[in-house]
């Protein structure tokens, strides 16, 4: 790792961090809240690809560990992994590793379809599908009960995506930046 994707990898791990001190949206009938971390999550992958954008968030995952309050409503500790987010936060490095993936394999010819499409089979339907499946087991939900309400994410989720890939996209064409992540 040279120093210049040590400093993206931390800065990528910072804006995730910011992005928790925004005010988490509850949900009635579930005990995990919509957060806007994901946005930083989805921008992990799409700026930096698989490897940095994974290690960004999973460096912002063991300060969690560590106990730093980095998570929507300043939730942080060992604690929040055995808690029912704890399938969300699992899934984070995954789903930034795979959104990585086809943003590395189409780096080429990346564009906002690309990045929509990804974002949201990787960053929304599988996250919010298994995440709710882990808090169903975790709560003592029925599955069937825990898919629906992950249904209840979509929307917002949906947008988030929407979001990370014009930003993607834009930084992505954008000649300077494409200079300062070669």
């Amino acid at each position: 790792m040279t120093t210049k994707y040590l400093v993206y990898t931390a800065l990528m791990t910072a804006i995730i961090a910011v992005l928790g001190f925004v005010p988490a949206i509850p949900l009635p009938v579930m005990p995990v809240p919509i957060v806007l971390q994901n946005i930083g999550i989805f921008l992990a992958a799409i700026l930096l690809g698989r490897k940095y954008g994974a290690l960004s968030v999973i460096v912002l995952l063991l300060l969690v560990a560590a106990g730093l309050p980095l998570l929507s409503g300043g939730r942080g500790g060992i604690g929040v992994f055995a808690g029912p987010s704890a399938g969300f936060l699992f899934m984070y490095p995954v789903v930034t590793y795979l959104i990585g993936l086809i943003r590395d394999l189409y780096f080429k010819k990346i564009n906002f379809v690309v990045l929509l499409i990804t974002t949201i089979v990787f960053g929304v339907l599988l996250l919010d599908i298994t995440g709710t499946i882990i808090m169903g087991l975790i709560t003592n939900l029925p599955i069937t009960k825990s898919v629906t309400l992950s249904l209840l994410f979509m929307p917002a989720d949906i947008l988030k995506a929407i979001v990370a890939s014009l930003i993607g996209n834009i930084m992505l064409n954008h000649s300077q930046f494409k200079q300062l992540i070669k």
